[in-house]
């Protein structure tokens, strides 16, 4: 599907037992993602961009993929630079068993994004928010919420995290901050 899908046939591709679509560098936008209502079992999508930024995609089509995919466990949107806090805030209200999302250059992502996956998805694992506006509050709040979690900044090369947390307080903490990152 790679290259090939684009707003007017995706529905081709569409069906209700659908888990896995590859849109990586397709000519789709929002439209694309409206018509994923009947893909309940979606639980990995890959729309990055990897040769330049995607306009198309924004937060209202994330939106729609939340509220149609309950069941998503990876989502990728590296270089759709339309997609913005209010896009991640849904996917962590509606998508808890999320365990890799790919937010890189995506430019409005800030620290509120990683603030509502921290408290809503406890599976993750994985996060890339490289060439964003995060900041260190950002990365303190996706940890606060999961008990076990590594975190690699990918333009930090001395930038790693381990948070073992409770309910309540942060038992072992070891943080080693990259002076890279943006305060």
């Amino acid at each position: 599907m790679q290259g090939r899908i684009n707003d007017s046939n995706i529905s081709e591709v569409l069906h209700p037992a659908v888990e896995m679509l590859d849109l990586r560098d397709c000519d789709i936008s929002d439209t694309a993602l409206l018509q994923l209502c009947n893909c309940k079992q979606l639980k990995k999508i890959n729309l990055n961009s990897c040769k330049e930024n995607r306009l198309a995609i924004t937060s209202e089509g994330v939106r729609a993929l939340a509220l149609s995919c309950p069941y998503l466990r990876e989502a990728s949107f590296k270089r759709c630079c339309n997609v913005s806090d209010s896009g991640v805030l849904a996917l962590a209200l509606n998508c808890h068993l999320l365990q890799i999302v790919n937010l890189g250059s995506c430019s409005g992502i800030t620290d509120a994004s990683l603030h509502a996956l921290g408290q809503n998805c406890r599976f993750l694992h994985s996060v890339d928010f490289s060439s964003t506006q995060v900041t260190d509050n950002g990365v303190i709040a996706l940890v606060s919420g999961i008990n076990l979690f590594w975190v690699k900044h990918p333009q930090c090369s001395l930038f790693t995290l381990l948070f073992c947390t409770t309910s309540t307080y942060v038992l072992h903490p070891t943080v080693l901050w990259s002076p890279q990152l943006r305060r």
